[in-house]
C-alpha cells in the first residue's frame, strides 16, 4: 500500500469516526482565556483610574465587548457539546459571572467619566481589592484539574479581597453621608454602588469556582 493510499484511508476513517462521535471542546482553555481577558480588563480599569486627567474609557469598553463575545460563543458551544469536563451549569455560571465583573467595571468607569467624579481613596481602594480578587480567580481557573490546593488557596484569598472591598464600601459610604456637598455625594454613591456590584459578581464567581472544585474531588 502506497503512502498516498494510506493517507486517503486515514482521512476516510477520520471522517467516518467524526460523524459517529461528537466534536470535543476544550472548555478549560476557553474559561482560562476568558479569565485572562477579564483580569486584563480590570487591570486596565485600575490603571485608568490613576490617569490625570481621566479620558474616555474606550479601551475598557472594547475589551469588555471582546469578553462578551467570548462568553456568548462559549454558551453556543455549550448548548451543542456532547460532553463537558465538569457540570455544564458550572461552566456557564463561571463564564457569566466573570463577564459581570468586567461589565460592572466598565459601567463604573463610564459613570465616573460622565459624572466627572474624581476617584477618591474609597474608589481606588475598592478597585484594588477587586483587582486582587480577580487575579486570584485567574490563578484558580488556570489551575482547574491541575492543582486543587492552589485553587483552594486562591478561593480563600479572593474571599478575603471581597470582605475587604465590602468593608471599604461601608466605611467610605458612611464618610460620604457626612459630606456638605450632596450632589457630589450622590454621584460618588452611584460609583461606590457599582463597584460593590463588581465585588458581588466576584463573589458569585468564587462560589462557582468552589463548586467546581468540590465536584471534581
Amino acid at each position: 500500500m502506497t503512502g498516498k493510499s494510506r493517507e486517503e484511508r486515514y482521512k476516510k476513517n477520520k471522517g467516518l469516526f467524526g460523524s459517529l462521535f461528537p466534536k470535543e471542546h476544550d472548555f478549560r482553555f476557553m474559561l482560562a482565556d476568558q479569565a485572562d481577558k477579564t483580569l486584563e480588563g480590570v487591570q486596565i480599569f485600575v490603571n485608568w483610574l490613576n490617569e490625570k486627567p481621566l479620558r474616555d474609557p474606550i479601551e475598557l469598553e472594547i475589551i469588555a465587548g471582546d469578553v462578551d463575545k467570548m462568553r456568548y460563543n462559549m454558551e453556543e458551544i455549550l448548548i451543542e457539546a456532547f460532553s463537558t469536563p465538569f457540570d455544564r451549569q458550572d461552566i456557564y455560571s463561571l463564564s457569566r459571572n466573570m463577564d459581570y465583573i468586567l461589565n460592572y467595571s466598565k459601567e463604573t468607569a463610564r459613570e465616573i467619566y460622565a459624572y466627572k467624579v474624581d476617584p477618591d481613596p474609597t474608589i481606588l481602594d475598592m478597585s484594588n481589592a477587586l483587582l486582587f480578587g480577580t487575579k486570584c480567580i485567574y490563578e484558580g481557573v488556570n489551575s482547574i484539574n491541575n492543582d486543587g490546593d492552589k485553587i483552594r488557596e486562591m478561593i480563600r484569598r479572593s474571599r478575603s479581597a471581597i470582605h475587604e472591598l465590602e468593608d471599604i464600601y461601608v466605611t467610605g459610604t458612611a464618610e460620604l453621608f457626612k459630606s456638605d456637598d450632596p450632589m457630589n455625594a450622590l454621584r460618588k454613591r452611584e460609583v461606590y454602588h457599582h463597584l460593590r456590584d463588581a465585588g458581588r459578581a466576584l463573589r458569585s464567581t468564587v462560589d462557582t469556582l468552589h463548586t467546581v472544585v468540590v465536584g471534581l474531588n
